[in-house]
């Protein structure tokens, strides 16, 4: 299947051997809208007209085979089998509110009680990055000794780490730094790296090294490769299309194939994972040509209550056939329900894990794949540019849910009694989104009040400016910017507005000082000016605007000239 040739390239400090495929099947993605390639006309077939148009094909970049080992050699490494061990991973998404170490050492052994064996850590710009990449890191990001003591708590926990880095797509942590610009795929986009760019495979490698340098102990490293947007709409891709038969899948895997080969040629006992979802496109011979199957295991995702068994099926079948010898799920148990979702959908994701469930029993039919576990995402962000979805604390109970219902195989009634115990709930009603009780879990303090705030803040402050006649009639916004009103009318709603101000304050101040023992500064003043300051900065203004105006005892209103 493959040539092996003599030539090395080196990349951030790894000898590898290049690998060029001995054949080609090209295959031509369908022409349609579909999210998967980007704009469609990016995934056409090139007609003859069309390469006219395109430039010519840049210089080959030699590339690492999936065939090597440290020393330069061309040995094929064997897959390791973790076969005796299925995994239920909780994905921790820092890419946004990522807790302090302190939070974690409460919330670990909540996990491991509940039923978790391992934790999906997607680090981003959260990681202590140094050299060349320190310029990724947040200002908040974590120490090495963070890392050190984060690792120590799983350990100690009876929770396998697994890093995740992502390789292709999704990499605006990286791309929207001047710096890295000029590897987009598409210069005006930051989601996806360009595959055929000189710099693009040794940037990658380094940010993997740094990762798994400090992850020494791990089984499993997570190299995302999901979603990768406008792949084969950047000049040098175009352009190797034209010389490839637009096959968009082989391109995509050549990448793949030479990420992995480093993992392989670097970290010999390393099994890696990826989502899936490029892959449900690409043939099943380039997938084959390519030699992943050999190294790597699809992480088949899919987050709606209502599953679609067959389809996943119908993707399990074309795994199995392709020779991928492991396969993961990954369910979600908060994150997938909207992109600024404050209060987690207990029911769904319930319903999505119910549908997995059945998956589990259908893994029989698959003689020749092994489901190795389950990863339950809990997304933070959609992606490193859109906003806050639930916050950690807002997703335990649903956690708790998810992972018991795995355990138990069905959410019964004992199931229900641990989640009661564990969580300090006196009842939960899952189908309603309720739980009933003050809760005693790490962060249950920002459950309640966010709860509280979610459910008064809005309606109270929509009573006071935009229901109350009086208000409407003699403290509108005329009024108000003209500095002028009648005592006699504003006092009768005054003390009710300064009442409701005060306490809206007091319980937002509570929040506050929950959330900043918890969470870092940015994420508290993100989450504030997204899901409060909206309501509360208008009510701040207009109770202002009222102490100062009802002090100027009924005089004329200011003209615009005083204005």
């Amino acid at each position: 299947m493959f040539e092996m040739t003599h030539g090395t390239h080196r990349s951030s400090g790894a000898e590898m051997v290049v690998v060029k495929l001995q054949k080609e099947q090209p295959h031509l993605p369908e022409k349609d809208q579909d999210w998967f390639w980007g704009n469609s006309h990016g995934s056409d077939t090139v007609n003859d007209e069309s390469k006219k148009a395109l430039p010519p094909e840049p210089p080959h970049e030699e590339r690492a085979g999936a065939m090597s080992d440290s020393s330069g050699g061309s040995k094929r490494a064997v897959a390791k089998d973790f076969s005796q061990k299925q995994m239920k991973l909780v994905h921790l998404d820092l890419k946004g509110a990522a807790p302090k170490v302190s939070y974690f050492e409460q919330v670990f052994p909540l996990f491991a009680k509940l039923g978790a064996n391992g934790l999906l850590i997607e680090y981003e710009d959260m990681f202590p990055f140094q050299g060349e990449l320190e310029i990724l890191r947040s200002p908040y990001a974590y120490s090495e000794e963070d890392i050190e003591k984060i690792l120590h708590l799983a350990q100690i926990n009876g929770l396998e780490v697994v890093p995740l880095v992502q390789c292709f797509g999704h990499m605006e942590f990286v791309l929207k730094h001047d710096k890295y610009k000029h590897l987009r795929e598409v210069e005006k986009y930051p989601n996806s790296l360009n595959p055929h760019a000189a710099e693009t495979l040794p940037l990658v490698t380094s940010i993997l090294r740094q990762v798994l340098d400090r992850h020494p102990q791990n089984k499993w490293f997570h190299i995302g490769a999901d979603e990768v947007f406008y792949l084969g709409e950047g000049h040098d891709s175009k352009t190797w299309m034209n010389s490839n038969n637009g096959d968009m899948g082989k391109m995509y895997l050549n990448h793949i194939q030479a990420v992995i080969s480093f993992l392989i040629a670097s970290y010999k006992e390393i099994q890696v994972l990826m989502w899936d979802d490029m892959l449900r496109r690409i043939k099943m011979e380039t997938i084959q040509e390519s030699g992943i199957m050999d190294h790597a295991a699809p992480m088949i995702w899919l987050y709606e209550a209502d599953m679609d068994t067959n389809q996943i099926s119908q993707y399990i079948t074309k795994y199995q056939n392709s020779g991928f010898k492991t396969v993961w799920f990954a369910s979600a148990f908060k994150g997938a329900s909207g992109v600024a979702q404050v209060l987690t959908p207990m029911d769904k994701h319930q319903k999505n894990h119910r549908g997995w469930l059945q998956m589990f029993q259908k893994m029989k039919d698959f003689p020749r794949i092994h489901l190795q576990g389950i990863a339950l995402t809990g997304w933070q962000r959609y992606d490193h540019f859109s906003a806050l979805c639930e916050l950690l604390p807002m997703g335990i109970p649903s956690l708790a849910v998810c992972l018991q219902t795995l355990v138990h195989g069905v959410f019964s009634q004992q199931a229900q009694r641990n989640i009661l115990e564990m969580l300090g709930f006196k009842e939960i009603d899952v189908s309603k989104n309720i739980c009933i009780g003050n809760g005693a879990f790490p962060g249950s303090e920002i459950y309640r009040l966010v709860e509280q705030i979610q459910r008064e803040l809005k309606p109270k402050v929509d009573s006071i400016l935009k229901d109350n006649e009086i208000i409407h009639g003699w403290f509108s916004r005329y009024h108000r910017k003209h500095r002028f009103g009648n005592p006699y009318k504003m006092e009768r709603f005054g003390s009710k507005v300064l009442k409701s101000h005060e306490e809206l304050e007091t319980l937002i101040q509570q929040l506050r000082q929950q959330l900043e023992a918890v969470y870092f500064p940015d994420t508290v003043e993100e989450w504030m000016e997204e899901f409060v300051n909206p309501y509360m900065d208008p009510l701040r203004e207009f109770v202002k605007d009222y102490q100062e105006i009802i002090k100027l005892n009924a005089q004329p209103k200011a003209s615009l000239k005083r204005l």
